[in-house]
């Protein structure tokens, strides 16, 4: 029975999990690593220890399913998107710290091109903004802020790479520098009609083409493993960014079907197939993976601040000793009582991209508790996500009848009732909640012919728990004019 290794590189901690070809998991192995802020809105990883994390996560899976005498026949990357790196290609050695998707330092670049009324032809180009999310005005910040990084590029001795490129370097000892559609999609240097790196935008960014990886079909064999940890010569042949991985995982093959991921932030993508649909609501039009000769693309909403609510309430405040207690504070209360939580500690993503909004609680009174606020808290991501949910209607035209959910957060059933609520429609969580390294698995085995085609996938796509809505359409829409008012409340807070 050939098994599928999955390397999921997240923005948190490092997993591997291995699956049979039906799906299920057979061994999981994780590691979280160094959150790193060395000032107010910056954040970075230590390359290194991405890496250190990732590669002992596989050991560490393989190692369980050694002794039932199967054989891996493939490995899938999913990744973090957007968090930049840069190394030497001759020693393999980091430049800088990766610089992590939701760091804000490059926003007075991004104000500056904006300006300069240069948004437009990034929008039409990449189907992204102009905003310090994505990983071109953070290769940039890097070549023009660390001593000697940019002459170095400019005579070719560096290679950048989001994390997918960073771990297959590493995987195959600096023999393949690639990536794959989805990752390049969210670099904002990749044209996504053309499917190529876009020349005019590097010149405009001032980065060297010579960096850049090569970009090859998220389904195929990218190299093969040659570091020393009991996987030697598996294929790499599938490689997806996280959430267009979700996508996959759950099974999101045709026009309209659409999933949110519930993980440190929240990521709503729906499938428009061979169309590339230019957003009129502020949302981004990405690639959602390339195979079989055929590219396809997604409309994507972005929440930066998701799940990590909950940590905070945990890390900061200190209402709860692990996040799995904040569903039944939350619970202890019949709603918020009147409470708004906007947790925009790294700005607002989609649909208001406010890299200078800040995080506020509103409507507290002396009557207000922790469990009050434990419950504005988990509104607030199903709010976030029902605001990406109406852009995506607005956009695509189509009014679909469930929400595919996965994710950490996911197993909060609180959460994904307010969220049917909010959303007016059916909540579908899948029984394999594990859909974003499910995809990268099932990437890889069709890239090495473990399956013959998505139909096969398809079939084995369960849900686990279905949510209906419980309130009126009325009620609905009354909480949501209230959760814009507070959004009004956090919007511009930082002074640019």
């Amino acid at each position: 029975m050939p098994l599928l290794l999955a390397l999921d590189q997240g923005t948190t901690s490092s997993r591997a999990i291995i699956f049979d070809p039906s799906g299920r998991a057979l061994a999981t192995a994780q590691k979280e690593f160094t959150q790193i802020f060395p000032q107010p809105g910056w954040v970075e990883h230590d390359p290194m220890e991405i890496w250190s994390s990732q590669v002992a996560v596989a050991a560490e899976a393989a190692a369980k399913v050694s002794n039932l005498g199967e054989h891996v026949a493939a490995a899938g990357i999913t990744n973090q998107r957007e968090t930049t790196l840069i190394w030497d290609r001759k020693t393999g050695a980091p430049v800088y710290n990766a610089i992590v998707w939701q760091d804000r330092r490059t926003a007075s670049i991004c104000a500056r091109l904006k300006s300069d009324g240069l948004e437009p032809l990034f929008r039409q180009k990449t189907g992204l903004l102009l905003d310090p999310y994505f990983s071109g005005t953070k290769v940039k910040w890097i070549l023009d802020n660390v001593d000697g990084v940019r002459a170095r590029a400019e005579r070719g001795e560096l290679a950048f790479g989001t994390v997918d490129t960073w771990l297959l370097w590493n995987l195959t000892q600096g023999r393949v520098h690639s990536t794959d559609p989805s990752n390049a999609s969210r670099t904002l240097l990749y044209n996504i009609r053309t499917c190529a790196w876009d020349a005019d935008i590097l010149e405009l960014l001032g980065i060297p083409a010579s960096l850049l990886p090569e970009v090859k079909p998220s389904s195929g064999v990218f190299g093969e493993i040659s570091h020393p940890m009991g996987l030697d010569n598996v294929p790499v042949a599938g490689i997806a960014g996280d959430q267009q991985s979700a996508l996959f995982g759950q099974a999101c093959y045709q026009p309209g079907l659409a999933k949110n991921t519930y993980g440190t932030g929240c990521f709503l993508l729906m499938n428009t197939g061979t169309q590339a649909i230019e957003s009129k609501n502020n949302l981004l039009t990405t690639i959602a993976w390339q195979k079989d000769g055929q590219v396809d693309y997604a409309l994507e909403g972005s929440v930066f601040i998701g799940g990590a609510v909950v940590q905070w309430l945990r890390d900061s405040l200190g209402v709860i000793r692990s996040s799995a207690e904040v569903e039944a504070l939350a619970s202890s209360v019949p709603n918020s009582g009147g409470v708004l939580f906007v947790p925009a500690f790294a700005g607002l993503g989609a649909p208001h991209w406010d890299p200078y909004a800040r995080g506020a609680i509103v409507g507290l009174t002396r009557g207000s508790t922790s469990a009050h606020i434990a419950r504005a808290a988990l509104d607030s991501i199903a709010y976030q996500v029902a605001d990406l949910l109406d852009a995506i209607n607005a956009d695509s035209g189509v009014n679909f009848g469930e929400l595919r959910v996965d994710g950490g957060a996911s197993n909060n059933n609180l959460l994904l009732q307010t969220q049917a609520d909010l959303l007016q429609r059916p909540v579908a969580r899948a029984l394999q909640t594990e859909t974003t390294a499910l995809g990268a698995a099932w990437l890889a085995g069709l890239g090495v012919g473990v399956y013959n085609g998505t139909a096969e996938l398809q079939a084995t796509w369960r849900a686990g728990a279905r949510f209906e809505p419980r309130i009126s359409p009325d009620q609905a829409s009354a909480s949501m004019a209230e959760w814009r008012r507070a959004v009004d409340r956090a919007r511009g807070w930082e002074r640019p």
